[in-house]
């Protein structure tokens, strides 16, 4: 997400770090480089013009040119103005409202409107509301199917609506189900098209008066680019749009949509689509996706992440089994890997990571780090709870049947056994207070090869 532009605005910031003092022709050096980075990234050409004017404007005046620290200076204002650009704070959603509160989605075809639907119906399931999902889209044949066996999925229920109904009389009856059951929200998938034309508009505007929904939300697929401007525009000329979710960051995208549709629609954005996963729908936080894109890293996102997937239960049992001074086993171990992959793995955590961090571990291939563990996983899946508990129990006879019940080699098998020895000796470490040895430990296993690549 954004790797393009995070790269290039690095290579500015580090050039302004080193100048021994700015002028007004290094600043302009430095604007040039970050508005070719923007557009690079398929930031609306408007939305670019007026950014860098903004900055340029702070970067000259006085309490930046008279800094003792310039390009940390600079760098500051295109953080301020970045996360200006993106809405300055966290909007949620309006569910100040008497129930049913409405949701209606709106946005193209292939946007994802369907898919965000349904996450965003989990996501307010897990804060105790009682969720209806609907689909108004006649059209697309699956879509009504694809919505019920995503509700069906997350255990939410869904309106049976059929493609022989009008829209409108969809909405009427799915008004009258969520009155009479008690419905907290109702969330409102809607038709799309594949390019905006009058009939879309027309039926959307219909069911918006009729609806009348608390929250109006354009999803919008960053892979769009360019387009999504033009589209943003035309879906905020013919609704009042109350907030924006921006789809596939994880993808290819150059992620240029994120920063041009809050300038243009003047909407906030207030969800990201960052997987395919159900729970891959995040709030909007335009501090820390600013601090992303400058290679700041999102600490913030990571932590929250962690409370929400990590079992910390079985994390506070590990730890007080370390602390006690009791064997760490390969329970333990198959425990800690399956909590880095709740949190959607290598690659989700290195994201998240400050610049310098991801730096380091751009050197480990993190797709194959995540293979590797769910291989790891297998192998030991493949020992008996008694094996688990003593490791020293396996020998060749024991390996050898180890590796033929996971499918790999024997010397897989050593490799795991050889990595869990290690991860035993730094846990204790950590039993007796070597905290220092325990990150020049880590610090050891960053800069080295992965153990079982």
């Amino acid at each position: 997400m954004l790797e393009n532009l995070t790269g290039r605005l690095q290579g500015v910031i580090k050039n302004l770090r080193g100048q021994a003092r700015l002028t007004e022709e290094n600043i302009a050096d430095a604007m040039r480089e970050v508005r070719m980075a923007l557009l690079e990234a398929d930031v609306a050409l408007p939305v670019v013009k007026d950014f860098i004017a903004r900055v340029k404007e702070r970067a000259n005046g006085r309490e930046v040119l008279q800094s003792l620290t310039p390009g940390q200076a600079v760098i500051e204002v295109v953080n301020q103005e970045l996360t200006a650009l993106m809405g300055q704070a966290n909007v949620g959603l309006n569910l100040a409202a008497v129930p049913p509160v409405v949701i209606l989605m709106a946005g193209l075809q292939g946007a994802g409107k369907t898919t965000t639907s349904g996450k965003l119906a989990k996501l307010l399931k897990e804060q105790k509301k009682k969720v209806l999902l609907a689909s108004a889209d006649v059209y697309r044949p699956a879509a009504i199917t694809q919505l019920q066996t995503l509700a069906k999925q997350l255990e939410i229920d869904c309106f049976d609506s059929n493609p022989q109904q009008k829209p409108l009389d969809i909405a009427a009856q799915v008004m009258d189900q969520a009155k009479k059951s008690y419905y907290d929200v109702v969330i409102f998938d809607t038709a799309g098209r594949l390019a905006i034309d009058e009939a879309m508009m027309a039926e959307i505007k219909a069911l918006h008066a009729y609806l009348q929904p608390t929250e109006t939300l354009f999803v919008v697929d960053a892979m769009q680019g360019q387009d999504a401007v033009n589209t943003a525009k035309a879906f905020g000329e013919t609704l009042p749009l109350t907030g924006v979710i921006v789809t596939k960051l994880d993808g290819d995208a150059r992620g240029g949509a994120a920063l041009s549709v809050r300038h243009v629609t003047g909407k906030p954005i207030k969800f990201i689509g960052v997987s395919e996963k159900v729970d891959g729908l995040e709030p909007f936080h335009p501090d820390r996706m600013a601090g992303r894109i400058l290679g700041m890293g999102d600490v913030l996102s990571l932590i929250e992440e962690a409370h929400k997937k990590v079992d910390m239960a079985e994390a506070q049992k590990v730890a007080d089994k370390i602390k006690s001074g009791a064997k760490f086993d390969l329970e333990d171990f198959k425990a800690q890997m399956m909590q880095m992959q709740k949190m959607g793995g290598m690659a989700s955590l290195m994201d998240k990571m400050p610049a310098q961090i991801s730096g380091m571990a751009q050197k480990i291939n993190t797709t194959d780090v995540d293979k590797s563990l769910r291989r790891l996983e297998g192998i030991i899946n493949s020992m008996t709870p008694e094996e688990r508990r003593k490791p020293e129990l396996i020998k060749a006879t024991r390996k050898k049947r180890i590796a033929a019940g996971s499918g790999v080699q024997v010397q897989e098998v050593n490799r795991l056994l050889n990595q869990f020895e290690e991860t035993q000796k730094m846990m204790k470490m950590f039993s007796k207070g070597g905290m220092a040895k325990l990150m020049r430990g880590m610090g050891g296993m960053m800069g080295g090869k992965f153990p079982g690549m």
